[in-house]
């Protein structure tokens, strides 16, 4: 990639999205919101030290939702033709016109809107060539098999590099904007032959390609996971203390979020009904949004809906502060919109007992005897009634200390009693799209086996 691939300012897609917003009024619209997006990358990947994949993008698209009072219709194109745009606004206004009327629908309140978005530094172009991001994920992958002759065979090593930009703006006065980066380096090791093959992997992924880690520790730390794997054991079925790594962790926090969603919540299909103002966790557990953090993959000074965003407290001392709302779920709950339409951004989870010492190695420690957990499988989790049952594979440990890897297990609870149960969050922080969290350990999960 030799040269930026925006071929548009923020100049001339605002003035797309007010020409946009301008024909929805013309053709009668009350009201109406439209995001315009411009972007490109380059991604490719290498397998066995030969290239298999050299893909380059450039992707550009216009949503436009209109509104009929509080009859609602969306159109999309990636034509910003003058042309396209008004045929673009007159089908999201058909739509809207023979749409059931929901008295939840329309856009935010004027003054939730965020008027002077700060900026956030969300954009670092990585203007690197296929040859150079051929290198790199050569280098990834060759550092995977140097570490030992049982590594064998390779799932590949992939660079992807991504740019964008983009513009939102409704007809309530709201427009803003930003470009955004994110890169990534990735590698996927197989160790050991036939039957007894075990694969693992590894990435880094950063908005700025700076902070990106190397790719000889990329590719080592990869090889390392798998060739830990080698000769699983199956466990019998027993209660046991569960503690999962950084990564899967944050797959909790997820799964807390979804819980506490205006959309599940409204739905009433949660496990975690009218839960604000109630005891999630132990009072030890602390979970803060904030939207804020420079150059972070989960900042925003908006959300999708142009509502400005803040820093706070969604658990304090264990007991939940706040959903995670957008516009039309607040409606439908009666309440106040988070700033959340999109998603979270930057959850952080956190615990008052953590002490420097709870690094990967102490948090064995902390668990003396049980299942470290670094691998899942499967979507065995009901939302509904909390009840959790996913495939998994990791190591047994006694004494604060791994004694082999186990394989061909279930690990099961119910997430509402999983939260309640929360003796330690790690010192091992690891951040994992938008979210943040060290190693969890659990006192006790139902375990599976043989």
């Amino acid at each position: 990639m030799s040269k930026p691939v925006f071929t548009h300012t923020q100049d001339q897609l605002q003035q797309i999205a007010q020409d946009m917003l301008l024909f929805a009024k013309e053709k009668g619209a009350s009201d109406a919101a439209v995001e315009i997006s411009e972007g490109g990358g380059l991604s490719i990947s290498v397998r066995k030290g030969k290239v298999e994949t050299i893909e380059q993008n450039r992707d550009k698209g216009i949503g436009i939702t209109v509104y009929v009072g509080q009859r609602r219709g969306n159109a999309s194109t990636s034509d910003f033709s003058t042309q396209a745009l008004r045929d673009t606004v007159d089908a999201a206004y058909n739509i809207a016109r023979f749409t059931a009327e929901d008295d939840c629908a329309g856009l935010a309140d004027a003054d939730m809107f965020e008027t002077s978005p700060r900026d956030l530094k969300l954009c670092y172009p990585w203007l690197i060539g296929a040859e150079d991001a051929i290198e790199i994920a050569t280098r990834t992958e060759a550092a995977a098999f140097a570490v030992d002759k049982r590594i064998t065979n390779s799932e590949g090593a992939s660079v992807h590099v991504q740019q964008s930009h983009f513009v939102s703006a409704n007809s309530r006065g709201f427009m803003g904007g930003y470009p955004i980066s994110r890169h990534t380096i990735s590698v996927a090791p197989i160790a050991g032959k036939g039957a007894k093959m075990q694969r693992d992997d590894w990435y880094s992924s950063q908005r700025n390609p700076k902070k990106l880690a190397k790719p000889e520790d990329i590719g080592r730390y990869a090889a390392e996971r798998a060739l830990a794997r080698l000769n699983g054991r199956k466990l019998d079925t027993r209660k046991c203390p569960v503690l999962f790594e950084a990564p899967l962790a944050a797959g909790l926090l997820g799964s807390f979020v979804q819980a506490t969603s205006g959309g599940a919540l409204y739905r009433k299909s949660t496990f975690l009904p009218d839960s604000l103002g109630a005891q999630i966790f132990p009072e030890h557990v602390q979970i803060v949004e904030d939207p804020h953090i420079l150059g972070a993959v989960g900042s925003s000074p908006f959300d999708d809906e142009g509502v400005r965003t803040s820093r706070r407290d969604v658990v304090s001392n264990g007991v939940l502060q706040g959903y995670f709302l957008s516009s039309y779920s607040a409606r439908k709950l009666g309440m106040k919109t988070t700033g959340n339409a999109g998603g979270s951004h930057n959850l952080k989870l956190t615990s008052s007992l953590t002490k420097r010492s709870d690094n990967f190695a102490g948090m064995l420690k902390k668990m003396g005897t049980g299942l470290l957990v670094t691998e899942l499988m499967g979507q065995g989790v009901n939302y509904v009634t909390g009840d959790y049952s996913r495939g998994a594979s990791g190591y047994w440990v006694e004494n604060g200390v791994i004694q082999y890897p186990v394989e061909e297990i279930t690990i099961a609870g119910n997430m509402r009693e999983m939260f309640k149960q929360i003796v330690a969050i790690g010192a091992d922080s690891l951040i994992r799209g938008t979210k943040e969290t060290g190693s969890i350990l659990l006192e006790s999960m139902m375990v599976a086996g043989s």
